[in-house]
């Protein structure tokens, strides 16, 4: 890494005075109980070993270990986040690593405001003894996307489907120039995880769901490293999230890979061995379990295969305070740090509670629970990276590389990688657009809004819809490919389109969003804004091209038969002219998909291979050589007949259409709306109603996406179920278990029913709580000391329910008598523009009762107003703003904490406002 090293301290003072320092670092370590004094520590001696360049990594590596204490080597080990330390804090606890979350930036968010942040900790990094100068982590994951003016390029999901590995490479070594200027030296990229469940709402962070494309775009790690550590503008890469990730049930983000070894290693481990092979420095763990256990407590794949097997010699460092995950409680513990050392981790991301870390990693060696080996171990790996990044030559910030961010080189480059991702689903002869000719009427919120096409991490963690970063819109760059040449207009809701338009451009898709946030587990679909400026559209009859701007496949299936063209742009960040350059013919389109592109806004997961049929599949893509010349729709399938039905299922059969280049499928209607898609010429529907007559149609498409006009219909009724009136036998059994203050747990025998049990209904009172669908729940939320009165009723699958059981009566403990329910609300500026800002919100219980919900106020000043926010339900009565809990984060033991995220608007910088927190 080419950086510069500021001056050292005048001749005859600076030795003194690091002594001084650090005679005065171990008085006061000491009286903090923060263990072994340093003032043993090794003075750094003028020529030792570990300081000569030209001697071997491991050498130095293995001289300087040995002149580090205890308190040095976990120090090491630490990374915290850059809002809560300060540069003596880096002297004093000897940290190794500091990082900036999504959103973390210096007050004076420019190249130099950076720059000044990092050489300022690195100081006191260089104050330590042995001055051990530290790393700073950083998610730039599509571009230096915390700071604001540099190149932000598409998400990984759009650079996947360029399948252009050297396009990758190329990306990476620009991002690695731009995140160089500012002094960082580590990125948290690339994410080389393998998306099975679109659902999941860190897609768009995939290259893929074939683990052979994020495999192809590992090139990413020589962009940020270079051909070698310690090179010009050298990033220490990190490929995430180790490991299965994409691979969660239901796609629920953090959630559980349900999979056996061998489908867990050809699915997702391929990309990791990919970069291992590049020499990626680092490797992050995933906050995902593996059938049921925590991947950051997994010695055996972080140790035995990644370490051991794969041969990673680099760090391993957790996820943003992922050990606290271990034991599924809220605060991490003592066990969780030696578990997750144990298990392999050599770095750990603790952003706020770093001292308590410190504290209790150093007790775990201490008391024999962390072997001294494991230790030596990981901080050897945290210093190899160091020297061979070139650390201990220049420490601080190159600024030579600031006029690299945001060069127009780069953003030639982000433009040229917009253009390679632009995939086309569909071309009835339409495209390209001429660039002559009558009106070009642009519609849709995302066709002008920056914000929305970069997608999250993008300035804050969640990202924000407006003018959050520099660039080009889609519409900009609409404008700009039509200068002098077709008349243009626009509206975000589509009043702007009707017949004195030639053609129609709808500019529609998601708004930002990140990991948790972005998890869709009711289905895929577009929403209302999107729906009713499409329908508008409808109703004027202008042939319309649909670009859909998002971080995954979404539902189209209403959308693709009348629209005469589809775009599947992605989320391709400050550079929107090179959706234009696509649509304008100033290239043609090359991108295939990434993903499989589901049938309905329910069918997830679908992948490649699984027997289903998707809209689209993996690898989907016309160009003009296929798309644009051939404007002739197929025949309409005839002989449409219903060769079979059950109670739930209708059978089709049709004849074949034809079709001059060839026909490549067929829709299926169900009254109208398409439920599936077929390369043969038969169907079968499934999930119907019993007893109930359906009309069906088919229509023909072909490679160009020319679609049929539609068969004549036919009329399937579904055989009748049979009727059943008995209901399941009565529970028995019924028992409370032992209470608390707050809660009854209760359980009961199985009940038995002719077609099965279904659930079970739990009464307290006359009141139903709840259905379970086993036999045990657990009523929570009741108060201290009070008698409640239960029975259970069995319902089977016809909704017949069961006569009540024998009640049983269960008396919650008695309340605490200390101090009520309470809670404290802390604000904090994560960054702010001109006419914006983001913030975190913490929430803190500080009673002595657990708190089951909470409510934060505060009042807006004049200008300022909520745009978007995550992690709390939003209200606003007049100037008075409300954030209260979800139902995932409501509840809080004593001392524990939350927090929730905002993006605002302003007119007069951004607010610091009083906030109230009153706890329930």
């Amino acid at each position: 890494m080419s950086r510069s090293a500021l001056p050292d301290a005048p001749a005859g003072t600076g030795r003194r005075r690091r002594r001084g320092t650090s005679m005065a670092l171990a008085v006061a370590l000491t009286a903090s109980g923060l263990g072994v004094a340093l003032a043993g520590s090794p003075a750094q001696a003028s020529g030792a070993p570990y300081q000569d360049a030209t001697l071997p990594t491991a050498t130095r590596v293995a001289d300087l270990l040995g002149r580090m204490t205890l308190d040095e080597k976990i120090g090491q080990m630490t990374q915290a986040e850059r809002a809560v330390v300060s540069p003596s804090d880096m002297t004093t606890y000897r940290l190794g690593s500091v990082l900036s979350g999504g959103g973390s930036a210096p007050s004076s968010n420019t190249t130099a405001g950076w720059a000044d942040l990092y050489d300022g900790l690195q100081r006191g990094a260089m104050a330590t003894p042995l001055q051990i100068p530290m790393l700073y982590g950083i998610d730039a994951v599509h571009g230096n996307n915390n700071a604001l003016g540099a190149t932000i390029y598409p998400h990984n999901i759009g650079l996947g489907a360029t399948r252009d590995s050297a396009l990758v490479q190329d990306i990476g070594r620009a991002v690695a120039e731009e995140v160089s200027a500012t002094g960082v030296d580590w990125t948290f990229a690339p994410c080389l995880c393998v998306a099975r469940d679109d659902r999941w709402g860190r897609t768009y962070e995939s290259f893929g769901e074939d683990p052979a494309i994020p495999s192809s775009m590992a090139t990413m790690v020589t962009g940020f490293q270079g051909e070698r550590l310690g090179g010009p503008a050298s990033v220490l890469a990190t490929a995430k999230h180790y490991l299965g990730d994409g691979g969660t049930a239901l796609g629920d983000d953090q959630g559980d890979v349900r999979a056996t070894e061998a489908e867990l290693r050809a699915i997702h481990l391929p990309p990791f061995r990919a970069a291992i092979d590049k020499g990626v420095g680092s490797v992050m763990v995933s906050y995902s379990s593996w059938n049921g256990v925590k991947m950051h407590g997994n010695r055996y794949l972080l140790t035995d295969v990644l370490k051991g097997e794969l041969g990673f010699d680099g760090i391993v460092v957790s996820d943003w305070a992922a050990i606290d995950q271990l034991d599924g409680a809220r605060g991490f513990t003592a066990q969780e740090v030696v578990t997750s050392v144990n298990a392999g981790i050599d770095m750990v991301m603790v952003p706020n509670e770093y001292r308590t870390f410190l504290t209790y990693l150093r007790q775990g060696v201490q008391n024999g629970a962390i072997p001294t080996a494991r230790v030596d171990d990981a901080v050897s790996r945290i210093l190899t990276q160091k020297f061979d990044l070139g650390l201990f030559e220049r420490p601080y910030a190159d600024r030579s590389y600031a006029s690299t961010v945001g060069s127009a080189a780069h953003r030639t480059l982000a433009r040229t990688a917009v253009q390679k991702s632009q995939v086309i689903l569909k071309n009835t002869g339409v495209l390209p657009l001429a660039t002559t000719g009558g009106k070009v009427c642009v519609a849709g919120r995302n066709a002008n809004d920056i914000g929305n096409q970069s997608g999250g991490w993008t300035l804050s963690w969640q990202g924000a819809s407006g003018a959050t970063v520099p660039g080009t819109t889609i519409l900009q760059g609409i404008q700009q490919v039509l200068a002098g040449g077709r008349t243009t207009t626009f509206a975000a809701d589509a009043s702007n389109v009707d017949a004195s338009c030639s053609v129609a451009v709808a500019v529609i898709g998601e708004t930002p969003y990140a990991e948790g946030q972005g998890d869709r587990p009711s289905g895929l679909s577009l929403d209302a804004t999107d729906t009713a400026a499409l329908q508008r559209i409808r109703t004027s009859g202008v042939p319309t091209v649909a670009v859909l701007v998002s971080g995954r496949p979404l539902d189209i299936s209403g959308v693709l038969p009348w629209v005469s063209a589809f775009d599947a742009a992605w989320l391709p960040g400050s550079e929107g002219a090179g959706v234009a350059d696509v649509l304008f013919g100033t290239v043609a389109p090359t991108g295939k998909l990434p993903v499989t592109w589901p049938a309905s806004a329910t069918q997830q997961p679908v992948n490649a291979g699984d027997g289903q049929t998707p809209l689209f599949p993996l690898g989907a893509g016309l160009t003009w050589s296929t798309g644009g010349g051939d404007v002739t729709a197929p025949s309409a399938p005839t002989g449409l007949t219903v060769s079979g039905t059950t109670t739930t299922t209708a059978s089709l059969a049709w004849t074949a259409s034809t079709d001059a280049v060839g026909v490549t499928g067929y829709d299926v209607l169900r009254g109208g709306t398409l439920v599936g898609t077929t390369a043969g010429t038969t169907f079968t529907d499934t999930g119907l109603a019993p007893g109930t007559a359906y009309s069906y149609a088919v229509r023909a498409r072909d490679a160009a996406g020319n679609v049929s006009s539609t068969s004549a219909t036919a009329t399937a009724t579904t055989a009748s179920a049979p009727v059943d009136t008995t209901a399941p036998t009565v529970p028995a059994g019924l028992t409370a278990g032992t209470t608390t203050t707050t809660s009854v747990p209760l359980s009961w025998a199985a009940a038995t029913d002719d077609v099965g049990v279904t659930g079970y209904d739990v009464y307290r009172g006359t009141t139903r709580v709840a259905t379970a669908t086993g036999t045990r729940y657990t009523d929570t939320g009741l108060a201290a000391s009070t008698a409640y009165s239960y029975t259970v009723r069995a319902r089977d699958a016809a909704g017949n329910v069961s006569a009540a059981s024998a009640a049983v009566t269960a008396t919650t403990q008695p309340g605490s008598t200390g101090t009520a329910t309470a809670c404290t609300a802390t604000w904090r500026t994560d960054n702010s523009w001109g006419s914006g800002f983001t913030a975190t919100v913490t929430v803190r219980s500080t009673g002595t009762a657990p708190l089951r919900g909470w409510q934060v106020t505060w009042a807006w000043p004049a200008g300022a107003q909520l745009a978007n926010g995550w992690n709390a339900a939003f209200t606003r009565s007049g100037g008075t703003q409300t954030a209260a809990n979800q139902p995932y984060n409501g509840s809080l033991a004593p001392s524990a904490s939350t927090s929730f995220g905002l993006h605002g608007t302003t007119t007069s910088g951004a607010p610091a406002p009083v906030l109230t927190c009153v706890g329930s």
